[in-house]
């Protein structure tokens, strides 16, 4: 089974993983946020200086493409890139949204007849990434940036569907969706050691992205902040 390096920096936590045939051989994570330019490239040589003395070859690099932070995401996937770059091996990746589902998963048991997994992401103020995911990960909501109100994935509610929401957008959804139709799991963060599954998975198809011209899935257009003291007033 293939070497991979996984990169994943798409929210406040920056995390590599290095893993092989379904284990995890070494890893480093930071949750403390605004660190990514600091700490990837440092987190990444170590993944390498792991691998060097185990003669361990990496066979493909894969990093999540969000949607999240535009600024962790345009950090991770250039790393990504001149790493695959440099090394001449594919590049993977990984849809952030379907890792936060993926993690619940593996890690929360959920006794439903039809459930439903909604990741969301926060996107500031009542805005989330987010979408809906079968337990085969078959998009029923496609990956948006939605407002949330009491009527977010009505349609999906009414056909009797259970959602089990996760990330860190989805404490915005308890302020506004309620009903025993909805499980809230806390805590999921998307991470590297999680990428694993689904980057095997892209590994095994030949499932790759173009190093060239890969970018990141923002899903809305970046808004700069206006400054609070402006210097020139129009």
């Amino acid at each position: 089974m293939a070497v991979i390096l996984n990169i994943e920096t798409s929210t406040e936590v920056c995390s590599v993983a290095l893993t092989q045939d379904g284990q995890v051989l070494e890893h480093r994570e930071n949750y403390e946020g605004q660190q990514h330019a600091t700490l990837l490239g440092k987190f990444v040589e170590e993944m390498l200086q792991y691998a060097r003395p185990r003669e361990l070859q990496l066979d493909a690099v894969a990093v999540s493409l969000g949607p999240g932070s535009y600024t962790g995401l345009r950090i991770g996937l250039s790393l990504a890139k001149g790493l695959a770059f440099g090394l001449q091996v594919p590049l993977i990746g990984i849809n952030t949204l379907q890792l936060l589902a993926v993690t619940a998963m593996f890690n929360h048991f959920i006794d439903e007849d039809q459930p439903l997994y909604v990741p969301m992401i926060d996107a500031r103020r009542m805005e989330v990434y987010t979408a809906a995911y079968t337990p085969a990960l078959q998009p029923i909501v496609e990956p948006q940036a939605l407002i949330l109100d009491e009527h977010a994935f009505e349609a999906q509610r009414q056909q009797g569907n259970t959602l089990v929401l996760m990330g860190n957008g989805s404490d915005k959804a308890r302020q506004v969706m309620q009903g025993e139709d909805l499980r809230f799991i806390s805590g999921v963060k998307p991470t590297a050691v999680d990428m694993m599954a689904l980057a095997e998975k892209a590994w095994r198809e030949n499932n790759f992205i173009d190093l060239a011209y890969s970018t990141p899935l923002y899903l809305k257009d970046y808004q700069a902040k206006r400054p609070t003291n402006p210097i020139l007033k129009l």
